[in-house]
């Protein structure tokens, strides 16, 4: 016989043990006390995991639900910042206050290391004189 290592497999060998030990209670009287306390647990057991499968359900629906919430708050958000550029301008520190960047401008490019120092122009390619051809 095999070793169950799964909740289910586990509960379904327990099962299987105590349908046994029902059916064979006549020849098992002094077993009687553990087999009454084994048919309780096993009860016990069916019954939580049926209310865990029912709050597994559950729970995928709270998700799914919450999940819609989130979605639903991002957009107005996302309506409520481009309002609020509106109103203050995009260049308005105010902006900060609600976690938006305002607008400061594009920083320019560095110049040249040494402004004094021509950079070199590419000079138009010239062309080769072709080969020396028989003439």
């Amino acid at each position: 016989m095999s070793q169950e290592t799964t909740y289910h497999g586990i509960l379904g060998e327990l099962v299987r043990l105590n349908a046994a030990l029902e059916a064979n209670a006549g020849d098992l009287a002094h077993l009687e006390g553990a087999r009454l306390r084994l048919a309780s647990l096993v009860s016990g057991a069916e019954g939580a995991a049926l209310q865990q499968a029912a709050l597994t359900a559950s729970k995928q629906e709270a998700s799914r639900q919450f999940l819609r919430f989130l979605v639903a708050g991002q957009r107005v958000a996302t309506g409520i910042r481009r309002l609020l550029k509106e109103h203050y301008g995009v260049r308005a520190e105010k902006l900060a206050e609600f976690g938006l960047q305002p607008f400061r401008g594009r920083s320019r490019r560095s110049d040249p290391e040494d402004p004094g120092t021509p950079v070199p122009q590419p000079s138009p390619e010239v062309e080769a004189p072709a080969p020396d051809s028989p003439e």
